[in-house]
């Protein structure tokens, strides 16, 4: 990995992995949502879906009121409200402004009100909104290098409603506001103004999972590299793939990887997981939940 000097991410905890050298690999997923019609479309709301391996995006855009159900959910899922215009409630549970809301197994009804974009992160386990996904006929084999999906542990006290600040102060360094649930944990990154300094990137890779880079505003160039092995015939070329808000872009592992702003305004990326991440939940308060949320791994 390569990070800037100085940059915390440097003393991540090592790969333990044992597994012998991947020969083939799978290629990035790239759905750029403003291209395509929405997969639904209410009063006073559009959405739109995009999936990886483990995971599906919904990106909502809303001027109004709307409901979310669920019936039966297998498992945890989140909702993110994206803007400051925004409110929600999910039972007795209320919310307003940016907020990152995991709502528990089973039956659930999430309504929002205002104008703005609102994000829905569930597992593929709910194959009815994966069916929706644009890019849905990409996994209709598994893709290459992906670690199976295991849960994390059950939260402290038991599943419930749980709503997260996405306004408090993030990391010095990194810059980062990391939550997660059993099912996943998000980046939150603030927003930065113009193009990312190009001698400043960050190239690094992922051995066993994706990462699901989400652009809410402005411009980006994804950058990523393939490894080649001895069979030429696995080789991949590099993508440099510009893509603008909104947009859903999976990369996948063993690739080596950098996003790069280059819009001229405002530009807005935050990252998704799942499962969580071990390295980041192994850095001593990074992760801003953590006591609600038992790690995975072993203290």
């Amino acid at each position: 990995m390569a990070f800037d000097k100085g940059d915390l991410r440097s003393t991540l905890p090592s790969s333990t992995a044992t597994a012998p050298a991947p020969e083939r690999f799978s290629g990035a997923e790239h759905v750029q949502f403003g291209d395509l019609a929405p997969a639904e479309k209410g009063d006073g709301v559009s959405t739109w879906y995009a999936r990886g391996q483990n995971f599906v995006v919904g990106y909502s855009e809303l001027d109004g009121t709307a409901s979310f159900s669920r019936t039966g959910q297998p498992d945890e899922y989140v909702v993110l409200l994206a803007d400051d215009t925004l409110s929600a409630s999910v039972g007795d549970v209320t919310a307003s402004g940016k907020t990152m809301i995991v709502v528990p197994p089973g039956d659930s009804t999430v309504t929002v009100t205002g104008q703005g974009r609102v994000l829905r992160l569930l597992t593929t386990r709910s194959s009815d909104i994966a069916d929706l996904a644009a890019n849905a006929a990409s996994y209709a084999e598994r893709h290459e290098n992906i670690a199976d999906f295991q849960p994390w542990p059950e939260p402290v006290g038991g599943y419930r409603v749980r709503t997260y600040d996405l306004n408090v102060e993030p990391l010095k360094n990194p810059p980062f506001r990391l939550y997660r649930c059993t099912t996943f944990m998000v980046n939150f990154i603030d927003p930065k103004q113009g193009p990312r300094d190009p001698s400043k990137m960050s190239p690094h890779k992922h051995d066993d999972f994706e990462q699901c880079s989400i652009v809410l505003a402005g411009e980006y160039l994804h950058h990523i590299r393939w490894p080649w092995t001895t069979n030429k015939a696995n080789w991949r070329a590099d993508e440099h793939q510009r893509v603008v808000a909104p947009s859903v872009t999976v990369i996948p592992p063993p690739s080596l990887h950098t996003s790069e702003a280059i819009g001229a305004g405002t530009n807005h990326l935050i990252d998704v997981f799942s499962p969580p991440r071990a390295d980041f939940s192994a850095m001593e308060g990074w992760v801003f939940n953590a006591a609600d949320y038992p790690s995975a791994q072993a203290d």
